[in-house]
């Protein structure tokens, strides 16, 4: 189950904007199990998600931590990313990006700044995980997007940001390696995603 809230208006008529909608974000009292995040223009609240997917979650870390680049550090935590040229904030299920990123008083750090976000698809999340996203990472200049496809059980990594979205993608069947682009320059076995 997936909820939307409509943009907040100041008085009734016109929209607050994307501040207003990061500090009504940051007002709501957000059930257990659930995140928020904004997506073309609207809150949406969505589960948490299974619990298997900390697992696929933590080999991906595993796996991509010893390419990083240097100073870089790759988190499954959850985080609030924001992006407000096209007024978007996003907890990805998985980044990477320097350490500079993360010093900073806000819960509201820069999606530009990220070098690596993955995304595990549910079926709540999976249509903004494969449209949205892709734009919206990609006009920020996140060099490496990778959607885990849970449902359809295939990984996707796209590369070459654009301004529309990526110039560049190569996707694998759950269980063979996928070619993960610079800066990582690496394989990534995917034998251990599918679901128990």
């Amino acid at each position: 189950m997936t909820v939307m809230a409509e943009r907040p208006t100041t008085n009734g008529t016109e929209p607050a904007g994307f501040e207003g909608l990061l500090d009504t974000l940051d007002g709501l009292d957000v059930p257990d199990g659930y995140r928020a995040e904004i997506i073309r223009g609207n809150i949406v609240v969505s589960p948490w998600s299974k619990g298997y997917y900390l697992d696929v979650m933590e080999l991906v870390c595993d796996q991509l931590r010893p390419y990083l680049p240097e100073e870089h550090r790759i988190s499954s935590a959850p985080f609030l990313y924001v992006f407000p040229g096209v007024e978007r904030a996003y907890g990805p299920d998985i980044h990477a990006g320097h350490r500079s990123v993360s010093r900073s008083t806000s819960n509201h750090l820069d999606g530009e700044a990220l070098t690596f976000v993955a995304e595990l698809t549910s079926s709540s999340t999976r249509d903004d995980d494969l449209s949205d996203k892709v734009e919206t990472y990609g006009k920020a200049g996140v060099p490496v997007y990778l959607i885990l496809d849970m449902q359809e059980e295939q990984a996707t990594v796209l590369w070459t940001p654009s301004a529309k979205g990526y110039a560049s993608r190569c996707t694998r069947p759950f269980g063979e390696k996928l070619p993960i682009p610079a800066p990582f320059d690496c394989l990534l076995d995917t034998a251990e995603f599918t679901a128990p």
